[in-house]
């Protein structure tokens, strides 16, 4: 335990209001980048703490281990509902994400720290560097949000 009275986490409306605090002093992008990069270190951590390498990769292994790391008994960070590869794209299908949670409909807030952290996960149990995008969003009328991602040549 990180902390002995309050224990390991935080709340979502401060780690949020981090986010828009953010955005205001450096701008979107530039909070966007910053967050993504930090989510990215983190999922590489994480990837090597849980042994997903290039040897041992396997979606569902990731799934598994990655959705329970991040999910409800873990961090709280989003839950993973499942992960598809379909030829050289990845498809990473979360929801209650950490970014989406407490907008409002038709928002265009994007996940950032979590797109970066299932990124970085990724790319370390892949042993390849990929291009990361959130392309879909509960926000916006997705099911999930949706993280796709394809091999940097």
């Amino acid at each position: 335990m990180l902390r002995p009275t309050l224990g390991d986490f935080s709340s979502i409306v401060c780690f949020k209001s981090a986010i828009v605090g953010m955005e205001d002093a450096l701008g979107e992008k530039a909070t966007a980048i910053a967050l993504i990069s930090a989510g990215r270190s983190r999922g590489k951590h994480l990837a090597k703490e849980l042994g997903l390498t290039p040897s041992s990769f396997s979606l569902d292994d990731v799934t598994s281990k990655v959705g329970f790391a991040l999910g409800k008994d873990g961090t709280r960070l989003c839950i993973i509902n499942r992960i598809e590869a379909q030829e050289d794209v990845i498809k990473v299908y979360t929801s209650e994400t950490l970014c989406s949670a407490g907008e409002a409909l038709g928002s265009n807030r994007k996940c950032t720290y979590t797109l970066g952290a299932v990124w970085g996960v990724l790319e370390q149990a892949v042993g390849k560097r990929l291009l990361g995008k959130h392309v879909e969003s509960v926000l916006r009328g997705g099911e999930y949000d949706v993280f796709e991602f394809t091999p940097l040549n």
